[in-house]
C-alpha cells in the first residue's frame, strides 16, 4: 500500500467506514490529501521525501501545530501516526488565499491580526533563527555539491552585518510560523487561519512580518499597514527590522529552493525560484536605503 493508504488503515476510528481520498495540489514540500470519512472531510499531511535535510523536525511540527490550534488560528490536530510521521488535521472550509487576494485593500491588516493571535499563543517547542538555518543550508550545499546562486558567498559579510545590527536591541521571541506564503492563509469567512507549521519556532516577530510581506511583494504602504496593525503604530526601527528580515527571508528560502531543486520529486522550477529570490535580496542589499535600515534597527 502507499503511505496514505497504510496510514488511513491504521486509524481505528475510521475502520468499517466509507473512506476515500484525493491528492491536494499546490504543496511545495509534502504530498497532501483530502480524506473523506462518511462524507466528513479531513486534511492529511504525508512527509515529503528527504525533508529532514531541509531542517524539518516532525516532532516540532506536530507539537507546534497543536499550539497553533490552541491559539485559535491553526487547524485542530485530530490524529498523529508517529510510525509514518503523518498528521491528520481539521479540514478548514474556506478560500485558500493567493498573492492577488492578499494584496486587496484591508488584507494586510487582517494578516497582521491573525499573525498577532498566533504570536500571543502558547510557546513553541524549539526556536527558529534564519541566520543559523542559512549556515546549515550552506553547509549542506557544500557537502552535497548543490549549486547555489552566483555571488552568494561574497555577500556573507553583509549578512553578518544584518545579524549584528539586529542583535543590538533584540525583540522578545514569539511562536512564529516562519513560512507564511499566500497559500498558508485560509479565509474561513470570519478570520484568516494560518496553516503549515513545518518551519515553525519561536522567533523575532519581525521575521514573520517581513517574511510574509516579502512573499506578497507588498509595497511601502502595505508594509506600514502591517506594522501599524501588529504593533499599534509605525516606527522607523520596526519598519527597518521588517525590511532587513525581508532580505533574510530571501537569503534563506532562496537556498532552500536550491536544495529542493536537487532533492525534491515535486515538479516545480525550484532553481528559477532560488535565482528570483536571490536577485531580490541582492537588490535590497544594494539599495540606497540598506545602510539606513542598519542604523534605524539599532535605535
Amino acid at each position: 500500500m502507499s503511505v496514505i493508504e497504510d496510514a488511513i488503515s491504521k486509524i481505528e476510528d475510521w475502520k468499517g467506514r466509507n473512506v476515500s481520498f484525493e491528492p491536494l495540489l499546490g504543496g511545495l514540500t509534502n504530498p497532501n490529501y483530502k480524506v473523506n470519512v462518511d462524507g466528513i472531510p479531513f486534511f492529511v499531511r504525508v512527509p515529503g521525501e528527504s525533508t529532514e535535510l531541509l531542517a524539518v523536525d516532525r516532532k516540532n511540527e506536530y507539537t507546534n501545530s497543536k499550539a497553533a490550534a490552541e491559539a485559535g488560528v491553526g487547524p485542530k490536530v485530530l490524529y498523529y501516526l508517529p510510525e509514518f510521521k503523518v498528521m491528520v488535521l481539521e479540514f478548514i472550509e474556506g478560500e485558500t488565499m493567493s498573492k492577488e487576494a492578499l494584496n486587496a485593500p484591508g488584507m494586510p491588516t487582517r494578516m497582521a491580526q491573525a499573525i498577532k493571535q498566533l504570536h500571543g499563543g502558547p510557546r513553541f517547542l524549539t526556536d527558529f533563527n534564519m541566520f543559523r538555518i542559512t549556515e546549515y543550508y550552506l553547509k549542506l550545499c557544500n557537502e552535497r555539491n548543490i549549486p547555489i546562486p552566483d555571488g552568494y558567498l561574497d555577500r556573507m559579510p553583509t549578512i553578518e552585518q544584518i545579524e549584528e545590527a539586529m542583535s543590538d536591541n533584540p525583540l522578545p521571541t514569539v511562536p512564529c510560523n516562519n513560512d507564511l506564503l499566500a497559500e498558508n492563509y485560509i479565509d474561513d469567512g470570519k478570520s484568516l487561519r494560518l496553516i503549515d507549521y513545518e518551519y515553525s519556532g519561536n522567533n523575532d516577530p519581525c521575521f514573520e512580518l517581513g517574511n510574509t510581506c516579502q512573499e506578497m511583494e507588498f509595497d511601502e504602504t502595505q508594509i506600514q499597514e502591517v506594522c501599524a496593525a501588529y504593533f499599534g503604530s509605525v516606527s522607523a526601527s520596526k519598519i527597518a527590522r521588517m525590511k532587513l528580515n525581508m532580505v533574510m527571508s530571501d537569503v534563506g528560502w532562496g537556498l532552500w529552493a536550491a536544495i529542493q531543486e536537487k532533492i525534491s520529486t515535486i515538479e516545480y522550477d525550484f532553481w528559477g525560484w532560488a535565482i528570483e529570490r536571490w536577485g531580490r535580496a541582492e537588490e535590497k542589499m544594494d539599495s540606497a536605503e540598506f545602510s539606513t535600515w542598519l542604523l534605524e534597527v539599532q535605535s
